[in-house]
């Protein structure tokens, strides 16, 4: 087996067990609970792709970034999110009740909800286990192409099963409980990257 498979495999299985239980995974699915399915899959996936990118390009380099600025925009990323969504789910119905908002997500454009989850995922993932193993098993191997592809395989395949359970879960589930429990989730990513920064 080429040393190109055997990277692409290794970092396949590698990220997918990383990625299976990570925020990344939640904050897909909150997304989901908030957006259309198709436009948070594309926003996420247009992320994964380019930290793939970064981290197989520049390998081992990623170590190297201060980890209290990670931290710390990952927090104002995720307090942004958390202070959005918190917003919607205690604002109060406006005259259609809240039969209409049982129909699904508000009128958020197609555009706008892609590039929130883009930006959302694309700040998480910034010195997140994926990326730094990523970015390792690209200096370890030498095969920084093959490392590449199998940790993108492995995000978009964790992301995809985050949007389809978030989207079941959307249409099962008040519209503002959903909200309100995706704005504390958000939060907690936030106060957790935070304390991370003056840990």
């Amino acid at each position: 087996m080429s040393t190109a498979i055997v990277a692409m495999v290794s970092t396949f299985a590698l990220v997918l067990l990383a990625e299976l239980p990570d925020k990344t995974m939640v904050a897909t699915l909150v997304l989901t609970t908030r957006f259309r399915a198709l436009p948070v899959f594309l926003g996420v996936c247009a992320a994964f792709a380019i930290q793939c990118v970064i981290a197989a390009a520049f390998g081992s380099v990623l170590t190297l970034l201060p980890d209290a600025l990670v931290s710390t925009i990952v927090a104002v990323m995720f307090g942004v999110g958390a202070l959005m969504l918190l917003r919607e789910g205690f604002r109060a119905d406006d005259e259609s009740g809240e039969d209409a908002s049982r129909s699904g997500p508000g009128p958020v454009t197609f555009l706008r909800s892609i590039l929130t989850s883009f930006g959302v995922l694309f700040a998480a993932e910034w010195g997140d286990a994926s990326q730094l193993a990523t970015a390792g098993l690209a200096a370890r191997y030498g095969q920084p192409i093959a490392v590449g592809i199998g940790a993108f395989v492995a995000m978009v395949a964790v992301a995809g099963l985050a949007v389809f359970v978030g989207s079941k879960v959307r249409g099962r589930l008040r519209p503002k409980i959903l909200q309100r429990s995706a704005g504390f989730v958000f939060a907690g990513f936030a106060l957790f990257a935070l304390w991370q920064t003056f840990a």
